[in-house]
């Protein structure tokens, strides 16, 4: 099961990269600079790959609050967004690796951290009943 959500996690993850370079190009056409542009097409992929990941890639769910459960799901997205930014800094301005083999590089590990990561925190087990945050 485990090889099978992780399939189907790597589908979702290039459709949330499809979106999230979609916006980008989008935003950037629309005279947006590009700090804007790149939070907006993260927002979009992170939307998209939340979606189809509790919809399609994962049988068990830990959090039944949505809200709670989106904000853990984009939590892990930021921090593999601050890996790849740490990734890239080490492989392109320390060790001299050209931009876009490095990209490649970091988007690898950052994509088995963000599936381990949200694995392990967000669709691990079921729960026997649901929880709630208190207001």
């Amino acid at each position: 099961m485990a090889l099978v959500e992780f399939a189907r996690y790597f589908l979702c993850s290039a459709l949330a990269l499809a979106v999230d370079c979609s916006l980008f190009a989008l935003a950037l056409r629309l005279g947006l600079p590009y700090q804007a542009a790149a939070a907006a097409g993260f927002l979009g992929g992170v939307a998209t790959a939340y979606g189809l990941s509790v919809r399609w890639a994962f049988r068990r769910r830990s959090i039944a609050n949505a809200q709670v459960e989106f904000l853990l799901f984009l939590g892990v997205g930021l921090l593999g967004l601050g890996l790849t930014e740490a990734l890239l800094w080490l492989q392109i301005g320390v060790l001299g690796m050209a931009p876009m083999f490095a990209k490649l590089c970091a988007a690898v590990g950052v994509f088995l951290f963000n599936f381990g990561a949200r694995k392990l925190l967000l669709f691990s087990r079921r729960l026997p009943r649901p929880v709630t945050v208190a207001a």
